[in-house]
């Protein structure tokens, strides 16, 4: 007698069937990617914006571009070197005030490329911009995840001052040198972090932050491991990372005749000193009594707002090299006198401090996609109008 299957019809039908081609699902591109994407889109954005105000306000949009303010002398060490001394309404301008990577960089471009300075500034400017932003999501997405990888570096590009990273600045170099200087800390990649500290070092004159960071974390590491079983590469690296900042101060006070202060001499020209906030403070409060340019008032708002950030960064324990590096340069903007439009620009780099917001923002998107989407739109109109006035209408240096 032949038993009876108890297995389904359909089911020995579909056991007898070649099994069906698994239907292909396209693979995300990686998140680096996504990360990189949202950031060249807002500041290609933000680009055009300028642009067609420049453009508007009857002006030429390279020149606005690759030429305003602090660009001007840069191009101008990139062309002739050092040398050039102006007086102007502050005291005595002195070019040596500026560091030397950019224009050296920007040299090597024109020798090699059939591009003028300009052009060669925006193109270190913008690949610098877009390295940058890469180390932020490598950071951002160790610690919390790739969401907010992501997310940092999209609060990073649109930021109220970040126009100046499509401008042909030197903020955008500190940056990249700075994040993935942190990221090698992180990593316990010491040689490479004290590498690109000191090249962060010849960047800007904040460039200090870095190696004041690598520093902080290698001697923290040598304590928390009792002075046993330390990497020889983390000496290498504490020994590198204030090579650049320290050896460009001091070719700065040789070349003026006075070692340890010609630098900080250049700098009194200037108009800039550092006097722990007391002429930020004084300042400040003389533009709220008297009804100053909007340009101040915009600063001390983002000024305020970023000490709130810092608290908030402190409160979620980061590692020590970052809360060491962010507290550094906000230490330099607040405590330093001199051009206080300028302070917002100072803090750019300071991106550690966009963390707990970028985390904030992840948990928004998940929870309430829309109200994260008003966030990010309110975010990006006032960047992209806002810099575009900066830079086209803005009456104030940058």
């Amino acid at each position: 007698m032949t038993p009876v299957s108890t297995v389904p019809a359909q089911a020995q039908e579909g056991a007898r069937r070649p099994p069906a081609r698994a239907r292909s699902v396209p693979e995300r591109p990686p998140a680096i990617v996504l990360a990189l994407g949202v950031f060249l889109a807002a500041r290609l954005i933000g680009v055009a914006v300028v642009v067609a105000l420049a453009q508007g306000a009857g002006r030429d949009p390279f020149d606005v571009l690759a030429r305003s303010w602090d660009s001007l002398w840069y191009l101008g060490i990139a062309e002739d070197g050092y040398g050039r001394v102006k007086h102007a309404w502050f005291g005595v301008a002195n070019d040596l005030a500026f560091f030397p990577l950019y224009p050296g960089l920007v040299r090597a471009l024109t020798e090699i490329l059939p591009i003028g300075g300009g052009a060669a500034g925006l193109l270190v400017s913008w690949t610098a911009a877009g390295a940058a932003a890469c180390g932020l999501y490598a950071i951002g997405a160790r610690l919390y995840g790739r969401g907010t990888g992501v997310a940092l570096v999209l609060l990073w590009g649109l930021l109220p001052h970040s126009v100046v990273l499509s401008l042909a600045y030197t903020e955008p170099l500190l940056t990249a040198f700075a994040a993935w200087s942190l990221y090698a800390v992180l990593t316990g990649r010491w040689v490479w972090a004290g590498a690109l500290a000191a090249l962060a070092g010849v960047s800007r004159p904040n460039g200090m932050a870095v190696a004041a960071a690598v520093l902080a974390a290698a001697a923290y590491e040598v304590i928390r491991r009792r002075g046993r079983d330390v990497p020889g590469g983390l000496w290498a690296g504490a020994a590198l990372a204030p090579l650049g900042w320290c050896g460009y101060v001091l070719w700065v006070g040789v070349r003026t005749g006075d070692p340890l202060g010609g630098y900080f001499a250049v700098q009194r020209g200037w108009g800039s000193t550092y006097d722990f906030g007391v002429g930020a403070w004084r300042f400040a409060g003389e533009q709220l009594m008297k009804g100053g340019r909007f340009e101040y008032a915009m600063a001390m708002v983002v000024v305020a707002v970023t000490v709130v950030l810092f608290a908030l960064l402190l409160a979620d324990r980061p590692p020590l090299v970052l809360l060491v590096y962010a507290g550094v340069l906000l230490l330099i903007a607040v405590g330093g006198s001199g051009f206080f439009a300028c302070k917002p620009r100072f803090l750019l780099p300071a991106f550690p401090l966009l963390l707990p917001a970028a985390r904030a923002l992840v948990r928004t998107a998940r929870a309430r996609p829309w109200h994260a989407t008003v966030v990010v739109a309110a975010l990006a109109g006032l960047s992209f109008f806002y810099g575009a006035f900066l830079v086209v209408h803005g009456r104030t240096s940058l």
